[in-house]
């Protein structure tokens, strides 16, 4: 399984784990909510970080393709008896698992969010 990415550039939400190193990734500080925009498009940095939403949005959902294929491998290699602690393999597999969960709670939020802001009236 995977996803297509937005963005490959910027600094990830949620870091992508190494195949030798499996564990639980530490989202970033969210920004303030009076934070200017920084450009009357909207589409500057907010917080001052330097990072779009569309950049850490695209470095979100490559972290998780990460995850899943970091599992996936790891799957592979207990499939065919090369991996020594399957645990690793369950640890990867129920990380990813969260991650797509997240992935798609914010993804339903957002289309809600959308949702409600068109049934506005003006």
């Amino acid at each position: 399984m995977s996803i297509i990415p937005v963005s490959a550039s910027s600094a990830a939400l949620w870091p992508a784990t190494e195949s030798s190193q499996v564990g639980i990734a530490q989202p970033t500080s969210p920004t303030s909510p009076t934070a200017p925009l920084g450009g009357v498009d909207g589409a500057g940095s907010a917080g001052g970080t330097g990072d779009s939403f569309a950049s850490v949005l695209g470095n979100a959902i490559n972290s998780v393709q990460g995850a899943q294929a970091n599992a996936d491998n790891l799957a592979t290699q207990a499939a065919t008896g090369s991996l020594t602690n399957v645990s690793n393999y369950m640890v990867a597999a129920e990380e990813a698992n969260i991650q797509t969960q997240l992935t798609a709670a914010v993804r339903n939020n957002a289309l809600q969010a959308f949702q409600q802001i068109m049934g506005m009236q003006l």
